[in-house]
Parts: structure tokens; sequence; C-alpha cells
């Protein structure tokens, strides 16, 4: 048995990154478990008030069937007028027509797991202490 030189450790260039090689090598591993699979579809959606002011928005994506959502933001001016609620459900409407079954976040205690809650979400996880005396919860819901 020969001896394997160990691996060297590097920052990965902007290229590197740009090329998506890693990535590829990780989908063609997880296809022999779940078969091939498109890759990530993005759903992002902005909401403008009269005046052109961005008062609200939503960045997430579609993976292995599940919604998996980043950011949803409103301004402050504008909660309380559901612009939140209409947000996550167009979010939860075009992840379903893209294959999704399941829609998943993160959020602290003190951002939006209230409000996620009441849209029927449910947290399945946290990490306390995440930020100095502050969880991170993890909730997901089925779509």
């Amino acid at each position: 048995m020969t001896r394997q030189t160990p691996a060297t450790i590097s920052t990965a260039t902007e290229e590197e990154v740009r090329s998506g090689v890693l990535g590829r090598h990780l989908r063609q591993f997880n296809y022999g478990f779940v078969g091939e699979y498109p890759q990530a579809q993005p759903v992002c959606l902005n909401a403008w008030d009269a005046n052109g002011e961005l008062v609200g928005g939503l960045r997430a994506y579609v993976f292995l069937n599940w919604l998996r959502i980043d950011v949803l933001w409103v301004a402050e001016a504008s909660r309380g007028q559901r612009l939140g609620t209409r947000l996550l459900a167009e979010a939860e409407r075009r992840a379903t027509e893209l294959g999704a079954h399941g829609a998943a976040l993160e959020t602290f205690e003190w951002q939006a797991r209230g409000f996620y809650l009441k849209q029927g979400y449910e947290e399945y996880g946290r990490i306390d202490d995440y930020v100095k005396g502050f969880y991170l919860a993890s909730m997901k819901k089925k779509l």
C-alpha cells in the first residue's frame, strides 16, 4: 500500500468559486443517492410603495423540493399592514409551482419568530446563545 501525501488546503480563488467545480462534485455524489435534480431556483420578491421606495422583500430559493428562505424584510413604517404575510404567501405559492413541498428558515428570537408561527411554521430546533443572550430558531412548514 502506498502512502498518500496529505492534501494542501488553500483559500479558493474567485475564479474557482465562480467555476462551480466544487458544487458539481458534490452534486455528482448526491445523484447516487437521490437521482439528478435541478440547481437551486431563486425566488426573489420586492415590494414598493407608491413613491417607488423599497418597503419589503424576500430572498429565497427552491432546492431539493424545499423553499429555503434567507431574508424576509419589511420596513418599519409598512409593518402591521400584512405585507410580510403577502410576501411569504407569494414565495410559498411560487415555490409550490417549482415543486417544493416544504419551507424552512432560521430567525433570531428578536426578529420574526412569532410572525412565522402565525403563518403556520413550527420551530424544530434552536441554538441557544447564538448571539450573546439570544437564540437562533430553525423553523419549517409543510406546503
